[in-house]
């Protein structure tokens, strides 16, 4: 058995725009968790039962928050789009995606059930959809995230076309 090397990467990138996407998502969610440490800072301070040290020290939660969130939400969308490409490349798409862990997904158009084209508020405002393509089996499901409204909707429709002639042509 010989060994192929690396997988190349998928030829196409996600919108330059998903990174304005994942920012605002990252920092929603840094809203939200800080937020909510300095709600429960606020009320372990009142706490009678606690003992003093995390009382009185209740104020360090929000600020390790602070300083183990900043990076990640300054990081994760930058990293998230050198990574994030797809390609339809005969009759597969390949999709590779992550931040922290790397997924490459290879679906064969054959086995494509459902092409479906989502928006949520933020790709709405910047012009962006997500593609998901499902297969019987989960595992070889895809989602391409961060793609322009047009390119998603032509994907999506050019995918539909292509995995009906080919279950046509399996029948």
């Amino acid at each position: 058995m010989t060994s192929q090397g690396p997988l190349r990467d998928p030829a196409n990138r996600v919108s330059p725009k998903a990174v304005r996407l994942w920012l605002l998502q990252s920092l929603m969610a840094f809203v939200l968790m800080l937020g909510g440490s300095l709600l429960v800072a606020r009320l372990v301070s009142g706490w009678g039962w606690l003992p003093d040290w995390l009382s009185e020290h209740s104020w360090l939660l929000p600020v390790a928050v602070v300083v183990l969130g900043l990076p990640f939400l300054a990081a994760e969308p930058f990293v998230r789009y050198a990574v994030h490409r797809w390609e339809l490349s005969g009759d597969v798409v390949y999709a590779r995606s992550g931040f922290l862990t790397r997924e490459w997904v290879f679906v064969p158009v054959s086995r494509i059930q459902t092409v479906d084209k989502g928006q949520g508020w933020f790709e709405r405002m910047l012009g962006l959809a997500t593609l998901e393509i499902r297969t019987a089996s989960h595992a070889g499901s895809s989602t391409i995230q961060g793609l322009e409204h047009g390119v998603a909707a032509g994907l999506a429709e050019q995918l539909a076309r292509r995995a009906e002639v080919l279950r046509d042509d399996a029948t």
